[in-house]
C-alpha cells in the first residue's frame, strides 16, 4: 500500500477527525495481524477478525444468558455473541481482540456466535 509523501501523511493526519484517525489506526491494525476486514466478510464464511471492543451488553430479555460484544475494526461493527455467558474476564470496552468463527447475518449485522478469541496486547503493535 502506497503511503504517500511525509507532507501528504501529515496533512491527512491534521485534517482527520479523531474518529476518522481512530478508524484508520484500527484498519491498519487489522491488516497488521492478518485479519479479514469486517466490511469484506461473506455470509457463512469462517474468518479471523480483529478490532476494538466498543460495547459489552447482556440483553435482559434472554432466558439463557447471552453476552454480546460489539467489535469495530474501522470499517464496520460486528457482534460477537457468547451463549450461556454473563461476562468474560478481560473483555471490556477498549480491549483489542482477535476472534475466529463463522459469520452469519442477524438483522443485517455480521455476527459470530461463540467465537474463539485472543486478547491482543498493545493493539497488535
Amino acid at each position: 500500500m502506497e503511503r504517500g509523501s511525509a507532507w501528504s501523511r501529515l496533512k491527512t493526519s491534521l485534517t482527520q477527525t479523531a474518529t476518522q484517525h481512530e478508524a484508520q489506526e484500527l484498519r491498519e491494525d487489522t491488516e497488521r495481524v492478518g485479519a479479514t476486514p469486517i466490511d469484506q466478510l461473506g455470509d457463512r464464511q469462517v474468518v479471523d477478525v480483529c478490532g476494538s471492543v466498543r460495547s459489552v451488553t447482556l440483553p435482559p430479555k434472554a432466558s439463557v444468558p447471552t453476552l454480546v460484544v460489539e467489535l469495530y475494526d474501522g470499517s464496520r461493527p460486528l457482534n460477537l455473541v457468547w451463549l450461556g455467558r454473563r461476562s468474560i474476564g478481560g473483555i471490556a470496552p477498549g480491549t483489542f481482540l482477535k476472534a475466529h468463527g463463522r459469520v452469519t447475518r442477524v438483522r443485517g449485522i455480521p455476527t459470530i456466535y461463540n467465537p474463539t478469541y485472543t486478547i491482543v496486547p498493545n493493539r497488535g503493535r
